[in-house]
């Protein structure tokens, strides 16, 4: 007993139960974002909805509560590990539509000048999300989201001709393709929670290709156990960030959706993504046989995201047809 009542224990426990009590608040996902209500939706100038969704993004990504953690060097931020995959998933998400906005979005071709603001503002997002100094991420985050307001600014003075938005199908099939491959990734990842065996596909379809070097024709599937958690959190990131984002483009694409009857396509994919964000019960994330006792998150995550990438497939079909 008289070593609990000494100064430094008492202290240790404090500062301990203090950064307890910090990494729960920091372990929090941020609600559903609202449409910017500077955004007409009703008579609204093309483009505004996706640039202003994708600015309002990167602000809660550095803003939400605790803010940036995935570079904190700290604790309790660097003990942490949810939020800051949540994060990743994000910010994937945030550099492909950047992407898409610099290369296609604002260009009318591909031999038209690509918008001064949006050329500086895209390699802002492939900092490395753990760069902490020198420069800093979310500085440089911070840089990117405010040269794409200078951008959106500009496109919203319709007496303006200097920044463009081209709303065409075949640059929403661009952005969908980035969108469709990592939905991809993600549903493999998430599905190798638990060890199956699967056939190599990576030639299939073509009876011509090769590879660079050969590779067998049944390969073990499994992620580390260390990593599930982590896949997990990325992917309720990245359906985040795409429901917002989809969101978006069902205003700016409107008349291209309906001339290729896309609508309800785009909004069951919306749906799939919002399932994946229903709130986790359980303290952690389970890694059960498919058909035992215990929940497998991993698998379930990934039939949400298998059905959305399967609709993005179908909504990138409908709008390269004539």
């Amino acid at each position: 007993m008289s070593i609990l009542r000494h100064p430094a224990v008492i202290v240790v426990s404090i500062v301990l139960v203090f950064f307890l009590a910090l990494a729960l608040y920091f372990d929090h996902e941020p609600d559903f974002l609202s449409l910017d209500t500077q955004v007409d939706t009703n008579r609204p100038v093309v483009g505004v909805a996706t640039t202003s969704m994708l600015v309002q993004t990167v602000e809660t990504l550095l803003n939400k509560r605790g803010g940036y953690l995935s570079n904190d060097v700290t604790p309790p931020s660097v003990l942490l590990d949810n939020v800051p995959n949540w994060e990743f998933g994000v910010l994937q998400q945030v550099r492909d539509l950047a992407k898409t906005l610099r290369n296609d979005y604002s260009r009318s071709q591909t031999q038209s000048i690509p918008d001064s603001d949006l050329e500086v503002a895209e390699p802002k997002f492939n900092v490395s999300n753990d760069a902490w100094m020198f420069p800093s991420a979310e500085g440089e985050y911070e840089q990117g989201a405010q040269l794409i307001k200078k951008y959106l600014k500009r496109l919203q003075d319709t007496s303006q001709q200097n920044a463009q938005f081209y709303a065409r199908a075949d640059n929403l099939n661009e952005w969908l393709s980035l969108v469709e491959k990592r939905l991809g990734a993600l549903s493999l990842r998430l599905s190798q929670a638990r060890p199956q065996i699967r056939v190599n596909t990576d030639l299939a379809g073509d009876s011509n290709a090769e590879q660079s070097t050969k590779t067998a024709s049944e390969v073990i599937a499994k992620s580390s156990w260390f990593e599930i958690d982590d896949h997990f959190y990325e992917a309720r990131g990245t359906a985040w960030a795409l429901i917002h984002f989809l969101r978006a483009a069902e205003i700016d694409f409107k008349q291209v959706l309906e001339d290729k009857n896309a609508i309800p396509t785009l909004r069951q994919i919306i749906r799939e993504l919002e399932s994946t964000q229903q709130e986790v019960s359980s303290p952690m994330i389970l890694n059960g046989s498919g058909m035992g006792m215990f929940a497998n998150h991993s698998l379930v995550m990934s039939s949400y995201i298998s059905r959305a990438n399967s609709g993005v497939a179908q909504l990138r079909s409908l709008l390269a047809d004539g």
